[in-house]
């Protein structure tokens, strides 16, 4: 599937404290906690436990999320198909619908129960 311009703006208009309870009750329902979940996204996006509160507390949007975050160096190692996307077949000119879908394939591979250090992406050396 393509990304539009419309869906990128769909994307960034998003509030991520609307999100992120659906993400945490889904991983809850398949026996991991919320402390991992913030494990992920701290990998992912650089924020800790209160960065991430005071972001959900602002209400602030995944475009604003995602300007804020510092997102990991190996965030290319992340691929696969979410929500009928190819992650690595998103246009550049769509980085923030592609983050979103980035983190969203590290939420589900974490509701699978794969493994946590497979989850964090390392370099093989």
């Amino acid at each position: 599937m393509k990304v539009t311009a419309e869906k990128n703006e769909q994307v960034a208009t998003m509030i991520f404290a609307s999100i992120y309870p659906h993400y945490l009750n889904r991983l809850v329902k398949n026996g991991r906690t919320k402390e991992e979940l913030n494990q992920v996204i701290e990998w992912f996006t650089g924020f800790d436990k209160d960065d991430l509160q005071k972001l959900i507390d602002e209400k602030v949007t995944f475009g604003t999320f995602f300007q804020k975050a510092k997102i990991h160096p190996n965030e290319h190692m992340i691929k696969g198909v979410v929500c009928g996307y190819r992650i690595e077949e998103i246009e550049d000119e769509f980085e923030l619908y592609k983050r979103c879908r980035q983190m969203e394939k590290l939420i589900d591979e974490l509701a699978k129960g794969r493994k946590m250090e497979k989850i964090l992406r390392e370099e093989k050396k």
